[in-house]
């Protein structure tokens, strides 16, 4: 896979290319470079989506979100869980905009 220079990059790839870049943002800061620690997730999880996911800061949440993603029962989340993670929200807030609009088309 090459290197896409942003300008030349679409919307979608600029968008896979900044998951990556997020990812390793926080990958690494302890331990393995290539996971993310509790402690990294944490970080990751309020820094980047505390938005969508207000309770972050909530140690049983983190505690969830953590053994929800990690599969392999390693004790850390590798990309793939990341990116299953990010996924789930994405289809999550689809649904919630998907259902808004319909209650607002009702509403006209």
């Amino acid at each position: 896979m090459s290197h896409l220079k942003k300008e030349n990059a679409s919307t979608l790839e600029n968008a896979m290319q900044l998951m990556i870049q997020t990812f390793h943002k926080y990958s690494g800061n302890e331990g393995d470079k290539y996971t993310l620690s509790r402690a990294e997730l944490k970080e990751l999880l309020t820094t980047e989506l505390g938005n969508y996911l207000g309770n972050a800061q909530d140690k049983e949440a983190v505690d969830k979100v953590m053994n929800d993603l990690d599969s392999n029962n390693d004790g850390e989340v590798d990309f793939t869980e990341f990116v299953i993670l990010v996924g789930a929200l994405t289809v999550a807030c689809n649904d919630f905009f998907l259902e808004f609009n319909e209650k607002e088309e009702k509403k006209k």
